[in-house]
């Protein structure tokens, strides 16, 4: 089997795996949802009994630990394990909105705010904008995976990181600075009170700006290394 015809094999099976995966986060979050919203999901949320909520964030760290495993069976190298991994997560990100709308018709609008994860601190945010970063890493796993043109150098290695912290904090911006506010600075490293302030958190401000910020960060690393092909060229 040549290099492509591997490649293309690969992207199949990835792709079903992680539509696979993206319906079965769906699913038990239909079930939770069954079980502590049966009048819809809303904030503020209900919180899970201990043994529930640590199981949950078990389940979240589990599903990494699958996607970093299939990435580095189907990569032959670092940097394309890294690819595989973002693909996965994207597209098992994207598909899980797109297998509750189909199940619950949830989320009624890609404006609608969502808890996208417990891990390290709460994240919240519009589900257009996780749905926004996994195209971008979708585009930027296609890059390393098919093109000629890898992102290895330096300044796109700092370009995208710096971006993708700042995506980050935009996504905890809002519940950290309601932490902070109630707890001081040392609430955010106290889970016990994360769980506290989730009873009455409700989201109210996303700083696009921010994530904006972030992504056109990200962005610029990616097609850094085809200007610099350019530039050679025109040499």
């Amino acid at each position: 089997m040549s290099v492509k015809q591997y490649l293309k094999t690969t992207l199949l099976w990835i792709t079903f795996f992680s539509m696979a995966m993206g319906f079965l986060e769906s699913a038990v979050v239909v079930y939770l949802r069954e079980l502590y919203y049966p009048l819809g999901f809303d904030f503020p949320m209900v919180i899970m009994k201990g043994h529930i909520a640590v199981t949950e964030i078990i389940r979240e760290s589990a599903t990494m630990i699958m996607l970093v495993a299939v990435a580095f069976i189907a990569g032959k190298s670092n940097l394309k394990r890294f690819a595989w991994f973002l693909y996965c997560f994207a597209l098992w990100d994207i598909f899980y909105y797109v297998f509750l709308k189909i199940l619950i018709g949830w989320p009624p609008s890609l404006l609608t705010w969502d808890i996208l994860f417990l891990i390290p601190i709460v994240w919240t945010g519009p589900v257009i904008a996780p749905v926004i970063v996994s195209c971008t890493m979708i585009l930027l796993s296609c890059i390393i995976l098919f093109s000629d043109v890898k992102p290895v150098q330096f300044k796109t290695h700092m370009l995208i990181l710096a971006g993708a912290c700042i995506v980050f904090v935009s996504f905890i911006w809002d519940f950290s600075c309601l932490l902070i506010k109630e707890y001081s600075f040392s609430g955010l490293f106290k889970f016990q009170l994360h769980q506290a302030l989730l009873k009455q958190y409700v989201p109210v401000h996303f700083i696009w700006w921010l994530f904006i910020a972030g992504e056109a960060l990200i962005l610029a690393g990616i097609i850094h290394p085809f200007l610099n092909r350019k530039k050679a060229e025109a040499l």
